[in-house]
């Protein structure tokens, strides 16, 4: 039941908030809702629990059994663990989101516990939620297929107004499995096949992720069908046409450990990737993974992360363009460490892969290569101004490693301009299978022993600082060819001015 709310209270929630319906001149006020409390270590029985502070709700059973509406507020007490499946019913609204949170003083967080259920929260089929500052752990029975966080929409239309953040979500103990169901720490997932259905407006930030089987956060959909992605999806399974997820921005959140993917966008338009750290990916999953991979988008910006730890080289590079990934961009990153590699360009099956952007991103010590292109058309890939140092003992076997096979029946179109190569060791930085389609020009090429392929660019020492800037003097300076639409700033946050610009990913004054 709700709060009864009295002509003067209104009228003085209104003034305080300012608002006024268009064309009225009247004062609307958001709904104020309630708030539901729960406390699992509270004795079941002993009071007549209500979900108020004073009576809290005990379990799960009592929070899944309400139905919740616009401004409502279900809290779950600091310090106290709940066991089993948050499945909340109802949702919010555009001025009053259903909130899930915790409240109390306890130094230790709210946490629920799957204890091997196959999600700890379920958000089906609503909109208008935030979920925020709970732990969230799902250890038991491991190796069967689980979640921490779902959101799921199955035939609904158009879900909005959805944020995900301060969670901490640990040892969610999966199986090997990428499907429309499980297994991730984050998993958003469109179902259905009789009406086309989409999120607009998911914020998912500021979240701690560690010790998950497989992945890190996840997207799928069936309303996915579209030329561009060509045979690459069964048509029975992913039937409806393709319906993109707008308004996605995933930003400031740390993630560890992962047996696969980091993240894994699909089906969305428009999306950002930002600041965030991916630190161990590719560690216990026999299948392919990276940290940060895009299939079937429109529209990606990928940028401000850094991501290291690609545990083996089954993929195991930080990015990824994948099958019908349109105008992806990866821009100011920082990858290290990953023993797969930087980048990979995979449309394979039928799917094309177009407009993909690497720029201005910085990388140290990755490899066995820095590139890789799979079968299948690569379409206006630009790779430039980036900076790539590798030490002594992790000289990357391929600078492109091409597995189209036949370049005669493959049709590559994949540009390398302005980049910055430092070798400390020896051997390494192979072209495989290099298709007419791969251009290289005004590149840096340091310590690196393979025949050029760049008469246009340059072999002379660029005096790289430790930092990726340029020294005084170097030969990058101002050295590379000019090109167009290039994002207006470096890796640093310099202005890009007119003119010829350095090679690499600094663009400012030599530092001496």
């Amino acid at each position: 039941m709700r709060h009864r709310v009295t002509a003067a209270a209104l009228a003085a929630l209104t003034a305080a908030a300012g608002l006024t319906a268009a064309g009225t001149g009247t004062a609307q006020a958001a709904p104020t809702g309630r708030t539901h409390h729960v406390d699992c270590s509270a004795t079941p029985g002993a009071t007549a629990a209500d979900g108020s502070r004073a009576r809290p709700w005990t379990g799960l059973g009592e929070a899944n059994a309400q139905t919740y509406g616009p401004g409502d507020r279900l809290l779950f007490r600091r310090g106290a663990t709940c066991t089993g499946t948050l499945a909340p019913q109802g949702g919010g609204s555009a001025r009053a989101p259903f909130t899930i949170a915790d409240y109390g003083r306890g130094s230790a967080r709210a946490k629920l516990d799957g204890a091997g259920a196959h999600d700890v929260v379920l958000l089906s089929n609503t909109q208008y939620v935030h979920l925020k500052a709970l732990e969230i752990t799902n250890a038991d029975n491991p190796g069967s297929e689980r979640n921490g966080v779902r959101l799921r929409l199955t035939d609904y239309g158009t879900a909005r107004g959805f944020s995900v953040s301060g969670l901490y979500i640990h040892d969610v103990r999966g199986g090997d499995f990428k499907t429309l169901t499980g297994s991730s720490a984050i998993h958003i997932a469109v179902e259905g096949k009789a009406k086309a259905s989409r999120y607009d407006g998911l914020d998912i930030g500021y979240n701690r992720i560690e010790n998950v089987d497989r992945e890190g956060i996840y997207f799928k959909s069936t309303f996915s069908k579209r030329d561009l992605v060509g045979e690459q999806q069964d048509p029975n399974v992913y039937p409806g046409e393709w319906t993109p997820s707008t308004g996605v921005r995933i930003h400031h959140n740390t993630l560890k450990s992962l047996a696969g993917d980091g993240m894994k966008l699909d089906t969305t338009s428009g999306a950002r990737v930002d600041h965030n750290r991916i630190d161990g990916f590719q560690l216990r999953s026999p299948s392919a993974n990276a940290g940060v991979w895009t299939f079937n988008t429109d529209d990606t910006t990928i940028e401000y992360n850094e991501v290291s730890g690609g545990g083996n080289t089954h993929d195991g590079m930080s990015f990824d363009a994948d099958g019908a990934s349109r105008n992806t961009v990866f821009q100011y990153n920082y990858s290290h460490d990953n023993k797969g590699g930087f980048l990979l360009i995979c449309p394979y099956s039928g799917a094309k892969t177009i407009g993909t952007v690497a720029r201005y991103n910085v990388s140290r010590n990755d490899g066995a290569r820095l590139i890789q292109n799979c079968w299948g058309p690569i379409l206006d890939t630009r790779i430039y101004n980036n900076t790539f140092v590798n030490s002594a003992e992790t000289v990357p076997g391929y600078l492109v490693q091409d597995d189209a096979g036949s370049p005669a029946t493959t049709q590559h179109e994949l540009s390398i301009r302005n980049n910055v190569f430092v070798s400390e060791g020896t051997g390494g930085y192979a072209l495989k299978n290099p298709t007419a389609g791969l251009t290289f020009d005004h590149n840096a090429f340091y310590g690196v022993d393979m025949t050029r392929p760049d008469p246009g660019g340059i072999t002379a020492d660029p005096k790289l600082r430790p930092d990726f800037r340029l020294g005084k003097g170097s030969p990058a300076l101002a050295a590379g060819t000019v090109i167009e639409n290039n994002g207006g700033k470096d890796y640093f946050g310099n202005k890009l001015k007119p003119g010829a610009p350095n090679i690499g990913a600094y663009a400012g004054r030599g530092i001496r």
